[in-house]
């Protein structure tokens, strides 16, 4: 029998290959900045939520620019060596490009940035691969959650979390006690869905400064700058390293503040 063309599927996610002119102008946004900025820092997220830094880039979109994109063309931007760097001290930079990093273009003071990457700081719900950040248990019998006991509509998504839960009268009880996670222990899909039905979040949001370069004849100088390192790299923080990434768009790296949720892409790809 024939196979039915009635009967295609169709993927919801498929997104644009990002093009070579998609990367040159990546690259040429990044010089662009480099060359209107005096001072560019590089800092790592953990667990980013879109949203949130949304609001932080808006707040400081008068003085500075955040991109985020694929690591290699990040650095490629800056110069990798010390003979392709497009401006002296970028390579040194450039060598500290790796993992969940962006790049901040800022004409503020050194004391203004760091009060606004401090004020980034909040908790969420931990995503699938997070390491739990304490124990977490139910106790049998009625279950209840933050505004209350829980409704009756959610047993049976409970129990699709592998929670050993029935309705009695309209209230949802668990039949025995159940530990949902252990400190450390890195978080499945289930575990995650029920520690967000009882509001437990474990996942600390943050930005991270990890480096610095100024230039060396103020804004908009064409001369050569100094890299300092202000903090080391944390391959782990918080014990959560997965799940953390809520992957920025091509808009954004591009400025325009869009969002996409492709996942983050491997050093060498398009993260953004």
């Amino acid at each position: 029998m024939p196979k039915s063309k009635r009967n295609k599927v169709v993927s919801l996610t498929k997104v644009k290959k990002k093009d070579r002119a998609w990367k040159e102008g990546l690259l040429e946004k990044i010089r662009q900045c480099l060359d209107t900025y005096p001072t560019v820092y590089l800092f790592k997220h953990y667990n980013m939520r879109t949203e949130r830094f949304k609001q932080l880039r808006e707040e400081l979109q008068d003085s500075s620019r955040f991109i985020l994109g694929s690591t290699s063309l990040m650095q490629v931007a800056l110069g990798r060596t010390a003979a392709d760097e497009y401006k002296t001290g970028l390579s040194r930079l450039s060598e500290l490009i790796k993992g969940t990093v962006g790049l901040l273009f800022t004409k503020l003071s050194h004391e203004e940035v760091q009060g606004a990457i401090e004020s980034y700081v909040y908790e969420d719900y931990a995503r699938v691969g997070a390491r739990a950040a304490h124990d977490f248990a139910l106790t049998a019998g009625p279950l209840g959650g933050p505004m209350g006991p829980l409704p009756h509509t959610l047993e049976p998504q409970l129990r699709k979390f592998g929670l050993p839960t029935k309705l009695n009268k309209g209230v949802v009880e668990l039949l025995a006690d159940h530990t949902v996670c252990r400190t450390g222990q890195k978080l499945d899909a289930n575990q995650a869905g029920i520690l967000r039905v009882f509001d437990i979040k474990m996942a600390e949001c943050k930005l991270k400064l990890l480096a610095v370069w100024r230039s060396g004849e103020g804004e908009g100088g064409s001369g050569g700058g100094v890299v300092e390192e202000l903090s080391e790299d944390e391959e782990e923080y918080g014990g959560a390293s997965g799940g953390e990434f809520d992957a920025i768009g091509d808009d954004l790296a591009m400025g325009s503040g869009g969002f996409s949720d492709e996942p983050e892409g491997r050093d060498g790809e398009d993260d953004a």
